[in-house]
């Protein structure tokens, strides 16, 4: 009996594989600079909310951004942006990686966040309208998983570069995010939908105004924001601060938490874009938020390095559902082109990356960092209840097997 190799990516356009290929260099650098980054900026002698700052000073450039980043794109198209965004991603963690002092490195990190955006709108852009609602989440799953597979080894090779140099960890990232821009570039060069558009499909893009008048529209913003205020906000600020300094686990043991999530995603994260396109986006939704709360939730009684590994095994679960989910909504209402609208969709996280450190770490100062734990909760708690209220947005095949 012959074992046959099923081509995950036989069933896509081209231009989804090159995103997932660059995509693998961003991924391994950023999960080598995650744990880090709270640890680099404490080396300054800031508070929990200055650590706080820094993560949500690139969370408010992407926020600030998105709109004009969304413009860009529906002008010089999404292989120049794209491109363009990573390149200039590279040029401030190396700026970041010699920072002398906290100011410096606040600013580094936050001018980065308009390269990110730029990029990670083009991405978003092609992705969305590249292929149809009966496969939109898997095309989702590839592209989150190959950035997942990468950052599986970045987090304990993060934690281990931390024991010898804080700033190690941004130098690598830059040299790995060269290799995505160039990637980028030369891949898509020849790709009519990554291409400059013509004047007719400038104005043909959808309005922000049509968008918002679409409730699940508006629903995937919400869990989008508190999503990122869990995943990105709580679990790259406080959470490894609360590791370390309370429960007294090495900077490596908590990199290992972070790895088995990833491990967890990268595993389910197919099968979950599957489900999601066969069961629809509410199914999808109501897994997700419920089992991302219960994380939260399991974190606010943590008092065993074990009771980490546990949680670290939930979200890694809920992540996979909510890493395709969101974004395959906005694609199933997206008519034509929209980078305006994709970009107002992304800053709807870049707001819970940004406000979530800030908000989390002056709880932490003042109460500990079990109530921020138990907000989060509450936040995800949100999520689900409106993902009660999600319309179907799915038009093809509800219910059927593929």
């Amino acid at each position: 009996m012959k074992n046959k190799f099923t081509n995950p990516f036989a069933e896509f356009p081209r231009e989804v594989g090159v995103l997932v290929f660059a995509s693998f260099f961003v991924a391994v650098g950023f999960g080598i600079i995650a744990p880090t980054i709270p640890l680099f900026a404490r080396s300054f002698g800031v508070n929990n909310a200055q650590v706080g700052a820094i993560v949500s000073a690139f969370a408010f450039a992407r926020f600030a951004s998105g709109l004009f980043s969304g413009k860009l794109v529906d002008h010089f198209g999404e292989r120049i942006i794209y491109s363009v965004g990573i390149g200039f991603v590279a040029l401030t963690s190396f700026a970041a990686g010699m920072a002398q002092s906290y100011e410096q490195l606040l600013v580094f990190r936050a001018v980065g966040g308009l390269g990110s955006s730029m990029f990670s709108v083009a991405a978003g852009s092609i992705l969305l309208r590249a292929v149809d609602d009966d496969h939109r989440a898997r095309a989702q799953s590839l592209y989150n998983g190959s950035f997942l597979i990468g950052m599986m080894a970045g987090p304990v090779v993060g934690g281990a570069l931390s024991g010898f140099s804080l700033r190690a960890p941004l130098l690598i990232y830059g040299v790995l995010l060269v290799g995505a821009s160039s990637s980028g570039a030369i891949l898509l060069r020849h790709s009519k939908l990554a291409a400059k558009p013509d004047a007719q499909q400038e104005r043909d893009a959808i309005t922000l105004r049509s968008a918002l008048a679409l409730k699940p529209y508006r629903i995937a913003l919400i869990i989008s924001f508190c999503t990122s205020w869990t995943l990105f906000g709580m679990s790259r600020s406080v959470l490894p601060l609360f590791m370390v300094e309370e429960i007294k686990v090495s900077p490596s043991f908590m990199g290992l938490g972070f790895t088995i999530t990833t491990i967890i995603q990268g595993i389910f994260l197919l099968k979950a874009g599957k489900l999601s396109d066969i069961n629809g986006r509410k199914f999808s939704a109501l897994v997700g938020t419920s089992l991302t709360a219960l994380f939260a939730l399991t974190l606010a009684f943590t008092i065993h390095p074990w009771m980490f590994i546990a949680a670290s095994i939930i979200v890694g679960f809920g992540g996979a559902f909510l890493s395709t989910t969101p974004s395959s909504i906005v694609g199933d209402v997206l008519e034509g082109k929209g980078g305006q609208v994709i970009g107002l969709f992304q800053m709807s996280g870049d707001a819970g990356a940004m406000v979530a450190p800030i908000i989390l770490g002056t709880i932490a100062d003042h109460s500990g960092y079990r109530p921020a734990f138990l907000l989060t909760a509450v936040m995800m708690a949100i999520a689900a209840a409106v993902s009660i209220k999600l319309p179907e947005t799915r038009s093809s095949h509800l219910g059927q097997s593929k």
